[in-house]
């Protein structure tokens, strides 16, 4: 069994020479990131007890990304101190995660495999899967294997689109046909997830529910922000039991 959509891996790997232009197809994550980079950071912080004034608080965790594409997420969080590694199935996204890091000096693990065949001597403090979840092929065998790479007491964020008429209306009508923000195609309605269908199939996974937040963009300020509104997108954690 595997977690790849191979759809899927094709779409990203065709577009993976864009990943850390600002202003190409991958500006909303571009927008994005400093909003979440910030959640997740404040977060591990917080549930880990370490030093908010330190420029590297992230020191000694070690962090998984799971389809980290071309490494967006896994510079800053190496930055504030992090043991990241990223993986991902396509092997385009791979390469042009490592040739950035090297270009900036970064020495990060980057890794062309599925969760499900990662071997790993160690397990992980904190697992990311950051607008992934509705882009697997099986999402029981994706928190399956979440489960069996992260410690006691670990955290994992799953930042993914939930399923309703207004997710629709501004996830693949808004993003992708009216502002083209996305390729058209990009997401599959039929793959979003409720909170309580993620929380289901993780909390059979070995994970308590530790808590949600919604994130929404202001279309003036060109700004995403943390907020309690979930219908669309949001950020659901949880700690491994």
């Amino acid at each position: 069994m595997t977690t790849v959509d191979k759809k899927e891996i094709e779409k990203f790997s065709a577009l993976s020479k864009d990943w850390w232009n600002p202003n190409g197809k991958f500006k909303p994550l571009h927008l994005f990131n400093p909003t979440r980079i910030s959640f997740i950071k404040n977060k591990l912080i917080s549930h880990f007890n370490l030093d908010s004034g330190s420029e590297t608080p992230l020191q000694n965790l070690k962090v998984l990304d799971i389809g980290c594409g071309g490494g967006l997420l896994c510079e800053p969080l190496k930055r504030l101190g992090a043991d990241i590694t990223g993986i991902d199935a396509s092997l385009n996204n791979i390469e042009a995660a490592k040739l950035h890091a090297k270009g900036v000096g970064l020495d990060i693990k980057y890794l062309n495999v599925s969760p499900e065949n990662l071997k790993s001597k160690d397990k992980f403090d904190v697992i990311l899967n950051m607008e992934i979840v509705e882009h697997v092929s099986n999402v029981n065998l994706f928190m399956e294997s979440c489960s069996n790479l992260i410690v006691k007491n670990g955290i994992m964020f799953v930042a993914t689109i939930n399923q309703n008429l207004k997710s629709y209306i501004f996830a693949i009508l808004g993003a992708e046909y009216i502002l083209r923000w996305l390729p058209i195609g990009t997401h599959d309605w039929n793959k979003f997830l409720t909170p309580v269908e993620l929380e289901k199939i993780v909390s059979k996974k070995k994970f308590l529910f530790d808590g949600i937040v919604g994130v929404k963009f202001n279309l003036l300020l060109k700004k995403w922000s943390i907020t309690k509104d979930t219908s669309v997108n949001y950020i659901s954690t949880f700690l491994r039991d």
